[in-house]
C-alpha cells in the first residue's frame, strides 16, 4: 500500500537525480512530498512557483518535477496531493507540463486537465545565454482549478 509522507527539498532532489529520466532537480521549491511503499520513497512531487513569469501570479503554483520509480499509481497520487496541498495554502491553481510524446494518464487519472501545446523552444536568448539541459521539443501544459 501507497502513503504520502513529507521529504525535504533536498531528500525530493536526490531521488530526482537519481531517477528522473530528462531533468536535474529545480532550483528551489514551495513545497514536496513523497510517496513510499512500506519499505522505502517510490516518488516524489516538487512544487514551486511558476517558471515562467506572465503564469507567476501569486495564486498558482507549478509542478516542477513529479518523479518516480516505476511504482502504478505514484505519479497519481502525487499529483492529487500536491493539488490539495496547494489548494490548502490558498492558491488557486496548479500547472505542469509534459513532453508532447507523454500520454498524461497520470495526470488525468488526479483530475488534471490538459490546456494545449507549447511550441518548445531554447530559454537561452542572446541577452541572456543560458545552456539547455532539458527537453527542447513541444510540451502539452496542465492544470487543476
Amino acid at each position: 500500500m501507497l502513503s504520502l509522507q513529507p521529504i525535504t527539498f533536498a531528500e525530493a532532489s536526490e531521488f530526482v537525480r537519481q531517477y528522473h529520466r530528462h531533468h536535474i532537480p529545480p532550483q528551489g521549491h514551495k513545497f514536496s512530498i513523497a510517496v513510499a511503499d512500506e519499505y522505502r520513497v517510490v516518488g516524489v512531487v516538487i512544487v514551486g512557483r511558476p517558471v515562467a513569469r506572465h503564469n507567476d501570479n501569486g495564486r498558482t503554483l507549478e509542478v516542477t518535477r513529479c518523479c518516480t520509480d516505476g511504482t502504478p499509481n505514484a505519479a497519481s497520487m502525487l499529483y492529487g496531493a500536491a493539488w490539495r496541498a496547494a489548494k490548502a495554502m490558498g492558491y488557486r491553481r496548479i500547472i505542469t507540463y509534459t513532453l508532447a510524446h507523454e500520454s498524461g494518464t497520470s495526470l488525468r487519472a488526479a483530475g488534471w486537465r490538459s490546456l494545449y501545446q507549447t511550441p518548445g523552444k531554447s530559454w537561452s536568448v542572446p541577452s541572456r545565454p543560458r545552456l539547455d539541459r532539458h527537453p527542447l521539443g513541444q510540451k502539452t501544459i496542465w492544470e487543476m482549478i
